[in-house]
């Protein structure tokens, strides 16, 4: 994995920008802003896919596998951490002295100057983001942004726009989001995770304090969440605005309805609104208050966005459906940590009904397996009615001697609720054996977990009802 150093000054120009590993959520979406910008970009990728279509459709030149040539003519190499050292196309820019630079700070070069709205959070990020982003468009602004996932009501997840204003999605797991320069803050929670990185709970909340004491305008953070409040008690800032549930918030949720499409009291200055969001779960409630906060310090009435919040249709990957076969209907969630897996679930029991819940989770990182198995198990235990895991997806990191996904079903108290199938298709038939007319299915993961799903749906096809009413 490549260590980017993130304290090297921004190049005053770019020039041809080169992105390796282009089709990436995040790397996807800066390179489409880069060509908004009328920067020409090129890029590589393991494989076609949506991002990289779309890319090519809007002029940029994309190879598929990775090699010396491909880096052609460009002036400027963009990675990420994901990357390998012995990476072709960044042996040759080191070689050629090319400048080398992590995403995050090719989004700062990207954004110098603008006021930038930066969210942040263990969890959350994501949907929060588009939240702001969907009520900013809906009340007539055009900003900029990059955000984690696809926007649906928009099919993208990045855009370059006129306005001054920049949103992002801040990605706190290598400490990149102190590279902005933030004007409005979004603190989510500051649930403890990517401590591979940090090394230490102290260190991962010390790294929220710093970027959210360097926020020039305002802080908008959690009061519910403990890691929030305790970085909030650490704070010098003089514009901190709380959201939650808890009393004395700023921004206050209460009466929270979450069968179906969540609704609930927002609370703010003394006023009392109802909002009806579009997308389920109680989590959401609180991702709009915090969502309604910065807004509303953007200048939009309450109005205007809680009028933005509430036609906000979620993004992909987050509980976005994908087909329903014999009755069983087939979600995909980005969850791959306890706490979004709780979420996920929850959201899911708020509409499945009488029908039951079964979660196919892919473990993401060896590091985050080891230390959370039995955070998962309990979460999963708790929550689905039958879990089938997969094997771990390492990404940057290099594989651990004894650590799989059997490290999470060896961990529920109860070894009938949960399997541990590494093989993905006979992961697909154990789950098409388990589930029924009702059913929901939920595949959990930040990995490549999403790309089992078409053989769900054909290992569901494939077994008829009457033998699924046999088992049953």
């Amino acid at each position: 994995m490549i260590k980017p150093d993130l304290t090297q000054p921004l190049p005053e120009t770019i020039g041809r920008a080169h992105f390796v590993g282009i089709g990436g959520s995040g790397m996807s979406g800066i390179a489409r802003v880069f060509l908004a910008a009328g920067i020409p970009v090129s890029g590589s990728d393991s494989r076609e896919s949506a991002n990289v279509e779309a890319l090519r459709a809007l002029g940029a030149r994309i190879a598929i596998g990775h090699a010396a040539e491909n880096v052609g003519d460009a002036d400027t190499l963009v990675v990420t951490g994901a990357l390998w050292q012995d990476n072709p196309e960044y042996q040759l820019a080191l070689a050629k002295g090319l400048p080398v630079l992590h995403r995050s700070q090719a989004l700062a070069w990207l954004i110098s100057g603008q006021r930038l709205v930066s969210v942040a959070g263990a969890h959350g990020k994501t949907t929060s983001t588009g939240m702001i982003i969907t009520a900013l468009l809906e009340a007539g602004r055009d900003p900029s942004f990059v955000n984690g996932g696809v926007i649906q009501s928009l099919g993208v997840s990045a855009k370059g726009g006129s306005d001054d204003l920049f949103v992002i999605e801040a990605d706190e797991s290598d400490g990149s989001f102190l590279l902005y320069d933030t004007s409005i803050a979004l603190i989510t929670n500051v649930d403890a995770d990517h401590l591979d990185h940090y090394g230490s709970r102290e260190a991962f909340d010390e790294a929220f304090v710093t970027f959210a004491a360097a926020a020039s305008e305002s802080v908008v953070i959690s009061s519910d969440d403990a890691g929030a409040v305790a970085v909030t008690a650490k704070l010098d800032h003089a514009h901190v605005v709380t959201f939650g549930r808890a009393e004395g918030s700023d921004v206050r949720v209460t009466d929270v309805t979450s069968s179906g499409p969540v609704a609930f009291t927002l609370g703010h200055d003394g006023v009392d609104r109802r909002v009806q969001l579009s997308v389920p779960g109680h989590h959401n409630a609180l991702n709009a208050a915090g969502a309604y906060a910065v807004l509303v310090g953007l200048g939009l009435t309450p109005e205007e966005a809680i009028s933005g919040l509430e036609i906000f249709g979620g993004t992909q990957r987050r509980f976005e459906l994908h087909g329903t076969v014999r009755g069983v209907s087939v979600y995909d969630d980005y969850a791959h940590h306890p706490t979004e897996v709780a979420a996920a679930l929850q959201a899911a029991r708020s509409v499945v009904g009488d029908g039951r819940l079964i979660a196919v989770h892919q473990p993401h990182l060896y590091s985050r397996t080891r230390m959370m198995a039995g955070e998962f198990a309990e979460a999963y235990e708790t929550l689905a009615d039958h879990t089938v895991v997969l094997d771990v997806y390492g990404a940057r990191e290099d594989p651990e001697p004894g650590v799989t996904g059997a490290l999470v079903t060896e961990r529920f108290q109860d070894p009938a609720h949960a399997d541990f199938v590494p093989d993905w298709q006979s992961a697909a038939d154990r789950v098409a054996e388990i589930a029924r007319d009702g059913d929901f299915v939920i595949t959990l993961g930040c990995g490549d977990v999403y790309r089992i799903v078409p053989q769900l749906l054909a290992s569901l096809e494939a077994i008829t009802p009457a033998s699924t009413e046999a088992r049953s």
